[in-house]
């Protein structure tokens, strides 16, 4: 995964035979390998078009007719933005440059989820990348599918984990916001907001797949084709479904560089752990 005066390029794959997702990395440099940029086969989309203001609208700022945005977080609110539409699957990216010097505290999300129609039961997908005090690079939790277009973990979906895989239609969201008290130890390194604003830059959209149009309603009334891409499902078929050779080398050589824990093997967190662990 290259870092660059930390900017990321960074992209969700959701389908229904399988999820692509990306695990945390640290430590030197490496050159990435060869991989087919899946972010060149689609479209890029103004954020005007493709999402409105979620919440913190005097924090979000419009560039360029809407080709590129900026959300940031100061002592008065963090901010963010959703999509227009509900998705059942698809593909999201997005390139970001995240807020520059004392971060601690300040976690910058993009995700999907459906929270506001299932509180109780619902799907959510996300990268997140916390702040820092002392270190050089901003640290990804939970991050998944895509980054620099190269996949870094396959979860095919099976009958052992239908129950918990990602399966009604969701949003894509980004949001900036302060993380303090969950994301440094309870507080100890809170957001110091003598650095604010933290401002996030967001370009390079992307989102084409199967939508439902928003409203009211959970259950929707079926799909919305991209027409603007095809007349076709822009990510149906055997090549989104499974990962090329080349994907796999890709997957494999971030494992083998970047990958410094999995919570499939932390036995000391898990006595039994989760089902998509045991159907690797």
């Amino acid at each position: 995964m290259a870092f660059l005066q930390e900017k990321f390029l960074i992209s969700f794959l959701v389908i229904f035979s399988s999820l692509l997702l990306s695990v945390s990395s640290r430590g030197p440099v490496y050159t990435p390998p060869t991989v087919e940029r899946l972010t060149d086969r689609f479209p890029r989309v103004p954020f005007t078009q493709g999402m409105s203001t979620l919440y913190g609208a005097s924090n979000i700022v419009m560039k360029s007719n809407g080709s590129y945005a900026d959300i940031s977080l100061d002592k008065t609110t963090g901010s963010g933005l959703i999509s227009k539409n509900r998705y059942y699957h698809g593909f999201f990216s997005a390139a970001i440059k995240l807020p520059a010097g004392f971060t601690s505290g300040v976690v910058l999300a993009f995700y999907m989820s459906n929270a506001d129609l299932f509180p109780r039961n619902h799907d959510e997908v996300d990268f997140e990348l916390l702040g820092y005090s002392k270190r050089r690079q901003w640290v990804l939790l939970l991050h998944r599918f895509l980054v620099d277009n190269i996949p870094v973990r396959e979860v095919i979906h099976n009958q052992a984990i239908s129950s918990v895989y990602p399966s009604k239609p969701m949003s894509l969201y980004t949001t900036i916001w302060d993380a303090s008290e969950w994301a440094t130890n309870g507080g100890k390194y809170p957001v110091n907001y003598k650095y604010a604003p933290f401002v996030a830059s967001l370009g390079e959209l992307e989102i084409v797949g199967c939508s439902m149009q928003r409203s009211n309603s959970s259950t929707g009334v079926g799909c919305v084709k991209n027409a603007s891409v095809s007349s076709l499902d822009p990510v149906d078929g055997e090549e989104y479904a499974k990962l090329s050779k080349q994907q796999m080398d890709g997957l494999n050589w971030v494992r083998s560089k970047h990958m410094y824990y999995s919570y499939c093997k932390d036995t000391a967190r898990y006595k039994v752990m989760p089902a998509e662990c045991n159907a690797q």
